[in-house]
């Protein structure tokens, strides 16, 4: 009789119903709570130390040459040589990949765009919970397109009992549909753009470092750039906490090898620093980050003979 009652269909029918209703509320529930965060947590700015002191601010606004204001700019950063952003809405030097948003009239920290599905901008303090709404968003509305897709066919064979409740079928299996295809489609992108380290606003306008624009500047490989936004702890990376790495100031960059000729010039110029004869010294990027990144593994990449006082990396204003 044991035996009988397991193998039954109604049995069977009721096992696939409880594990269709567990699946449904439990992507329903994370689809809530990662929507939730993306929209009520408030975009990062800059602090108050990105701020002119009263002197250089009155300063700022008397000159009116740009190269002025730079000199002032660049004395109140530390005294920093490469072209330092100020924002005039909001009075303040921008850190890397900052931008202002003119919707939320803000400063945002490593900022990817607004988005008005969730009306917030979407940055360094949210962008972790973006994409797993988008996530649990795909996975709910596959979930709800494969399991009515049964009754969608029998709807087309005309086998589906003629009640209003089939064009209830239609309906939401149309909708399920089309939001999977939108949906997968700005997923798929953004996984892109997680796995090369770039922001939207980046893929348009690449950063500028002292070498000029790089695109891939802060790109540290899939591995690195992936735990740059999703943290060190894999157990936390589906769950919407914030688990990104740095400040959302300063951001490690990677390591360019310089050019053949300058190599040339470089090894002429400069004396070879070696810790041993047969064991190069590595080459040192020009402005080291404190993000933890680079501290895990080794964070210089190794140089030969003819490129030891090569002096790689960028930092980016």
């Amino acid at each position: 009789n044991t035996k009988r009652t397991i193998y039954s269909p109604n049995f069977y029918l009721c096992f696939i119903a409880a594990v269709y209703l567990v699946v449904f509320h439990l992507s329903f529930f994370m689809f809530v709570w990662s929507y939730w965060k993306t929209i009520f947590t408030s975009p990062a700015s800059p602090t108050k130390e990105f701020c002119l002191s009263k002197a250089d601010k009155e300063q700022y606004e008397k000159e009116e040459r740009p190269e002025s204001q730079q000199e002032i700019l660049r004395r109140a950063n530390g005294g920093e040589k490469h072209k330092i952003k100020y924002c005039d809405r909001c009075q303040l030097i921008k850190p890397d990949r900052c931008h202002h948003c003119s919707a939320c009239d803000i400063c945002v920290l490593k900022m990817d765009h607004h988005c008005p599905w969730v009306n917030n901008c979407v940055g360094f303090s949210n962008y972790k919970f973006f994409l797993l709404f988008l996530m649990y968003s795909l996975l709910y509305c596959l979930f709800v397109a494969a399991t009515v897709l049964q009754y969608f066919i029998k709807f087309w064979t005309n086998e589906l009992p003629d009640t209003h409740a089939k064009f209830h079928v239609l309906f939401l299996f149309f909708v399920a549909a089309m939001f999977f295809i939108s949906i997968l489609s700005l997923f798929s992108y953004h996984c892109w753009l997680v796995g090369k380290n770039r922001s939207t606003i980046e893929t348009f306008r690449a950063p500028t470092f002292r070498n000029g624009p790089d695109k891939n500047g802060f790109s540290l490989g899939c591995s690195k750039n992936l735990r740059e936004v999703f943290g060190d702890e894999k157990k936390y990376w589906l769950i919407p906490i914030f688990t990104s790495l740095g400040d959302g100031c300063n951001f490690p960059t990677r390591l360019v090898i310089m050019d053949p000729e300058q190599l040339t010039v470089s090894s002429q110029n400069e004396p070879a620093k070696s810790s041993g004869a047969s064991q190069p010294f590595p080459a040192r990027p020009l402005s080291e980050s404190q993000n933890r990144l680079l501290t895990t593994d080794c964070q210089w990449v190794e140089s030969g003979p003819e490129e030891e006082n090569v002096k790689s990396g960028m930092r980016n204003r």
